[in-house]
């Protein structure tokens, strides 16, 4: 077989408190008004969206960690998602950042992936997104809200995709009861 008929292995490293918050939460500018209205994501349609629109082949999902979340870890695993978690601090406020097991996953799963998807628009990924866009691995940074993202990650605004701008398609449909 040769190689321009093989499929392409895609992985995709996302960040789910990033992902999460950045879509779920408001932005507002200084004056307090509101420049994006925040919406529930569709894990289960984003994970479709990976896989039709971006070819991902494999989705890792990093999040802390909470026993008492145990149902939303299977119902993610029965989407399709590789969870990988870390344990939650408590210090007063639940604390799970995932950025270092992101970039180390990353790395580990290198040589299986032909390219990656990183989603996040935080910019303590910069040096794993550099990495590998020099390496030619990055196949799209897929950044969870446009109008709020690290300058950092600015400078791959050719390989940038925008979550947010999916809304019609991503948002979690409120199903109405009849009358």
């Amino acid at each position: 077989m040769s190689g321009q008929h093989k499929k392409k292995i895609i992985y995709a490293f996302i960040d789910s408190q990033n992902l999460n918050l950045s879509i779920r939460n408001d932005v507002r500018n200084k004056r307090g008004q509101i420049l994006y209205k925040g919406w529930k994501l569709d894990f289960e349609q984003f994970y479709i969206y990976l896989k039709d629109n971006l070819r991902v082949t494999r989705a890792f999902l990093f999040i802390g960690y909470d026993p008492t979340n145990q149902s939303l870890y299977t119902s993610l695993q029965k989407m399709g998602y590789i969870i990988v978690h870390k344990p939650i601090l408590d210090y007063g406020v639940k604390k799970g950042n995932c950025d270092a097991e992101l970039v180390l996953h990353a790395m580990i799963e290198y040589p299986n992936y032909d390219s990656a998807v990183i989603v996040s628009g935080d910019g303590d990924f910069h040096c794993l997104v550099e990495y590998l866009n020099e390496q030619e691995k990055l196949e799209c940074l897929l950044i969870p809200n446009k109008t709020r993202y690290s300058s950092l990650l600015r400078k791959f605004d050719d390989k940038m995709k925008f979550v947010n701008l999916l809304r019609k398609r991503l948002e979690i449909k409120v199903n109405k009861k009849p009358a």
